[in-house]
């Protein structure tokens, strides 16, 4: 690392080329919607930690889940809202480094989180019967545990690959946080290395997960069709399209992002893809869950009552 910093010690941050009127119009818009992210999934985590109702394997992965959402926005968005207010987009080379390990492990993390999730839900509809015994505390417990250790063990292999390369300039980094292939760019060496790992990364952490998922709703909707009652059908649903809603949109920009080859012309529609996805995948979460979830609507009702009746 002392090598690289030698010839490089701060990035900048190219972004969005606006006016500063409209930085500042952004800086008001995307701290609401950060603000409102926060709230949001701390209303979820603190019902869930605190309403017995919802003390069940689907609702500890779906905390797991809402701090990720915290975090991930936490790891970009705070550096992004002062480069918009200040008008300076430098970034140290050091603080460029934790943001990439947070980038890529939060992401990582997310997506091991919801292979486990629909697990839970296949195991919940496929094998009800048998659902306490299968998915009781040690194996939700070590899924969670498993899911954070190799989303960060991911992420510091790929930036220890990068940390071997040496900066000798530009300076410019053509995104609106260090994003690792944007910074890559930048790099005096051959990055073939790097590049085949990210690569790789990809096909593990979205094509692998993304398949189970598949081979998982496969089963569950068979299982589902074979509901002889209307209503338990439309229970059965209704748990899963929840989840449905979420995977489809988050794999669907991950993939985009890191499966389809890199073109220079491709790096503005990509910066638009990471933006969205940063401001509006950690609030997809707590409104889809919440507004579609009859469990989450009670517990706020009953949180809201106990408040009335103080």
């Amino acid at each position: 690392m002392e090598g690289n910093q030698s010839w490089i010690a701060e990035f900048i941050l190219v972004g969005f080329q606006l006016s500063e009127d409209m930085e500042l119009l952004l800086f008001g818009i995307f701290s609401l919607l950060y603000i409102f992210n926060l709230l949001a999934n701390g209303v979820i985590l603190g019902l869930i930690c605190f309403d017995p109702g919802l003390h069940s394997p689907m609702y500890y992965f779906l905390s797991h889940l809402a701090i990720i959402d915290m975090s991930y926005a936490s790891s970009n968005l705070p550096n992004l809202l002062a480069n918009l207010l200040n008008h300076k987009k430098t970034i140290s080379f050091i603080l460029c480094i934790l943001q990439m390990i947070f980038n890529l492990s939060f992401a990582s993390i997310e997506c091991l989180i919801l292979v486990v999730m629909s697990y839970d839900r296949y195991v919940a509809i496929c094998h009800p019967l048998q659902y306490i015994v299968i998915m009781n505390w040690r194996l939700c417990t070590i899924l969670a545990v498993t899911s954070w250790v190799c989303g960060f063990s991911l992420a510091l292999v790929q930036v220890s690959l990068l940390l071997r390369l040496s900066f000798c300039g530009p300076q410019k980094v053509n995104h609106f946080f260090c994003e690792i292939r944007s910074v890559l760019k930048l790099a005096c060496g051959d990055t073939w290395i790097n590049e085949i790992f990210l690569f790789a990364d990809g096909v593990f952490i979205l094509v692998g997960p993304l398949s189970l998922m598949l081979v998982s709703y496969v089963h569950i909707i068979w299982a589902i069709l074979k509901i002889q009652s209307k209503e338990g059908r439309k229970k059965a649903f209704s748990t899963c399209s929840s989840h449905l809603c979420v995977v489809g949109f988050y794999f669907g920009i991950a993939m985009m992002v890191y499966l389809v080859p890199d073109k220079n012309q491709r790096e503005e529609q990509q910066k638009i893809l990471f933006l969205f996805y940063t401001l509006f995948n950690p609030l997809l979460n707590p409104l889809v869950y919440s507004l579609r979830n009859v469990q989450v609507k009670s517990a706020f009702c009953r949180v809201l009552q106990k408040k009335r009746t103080m």
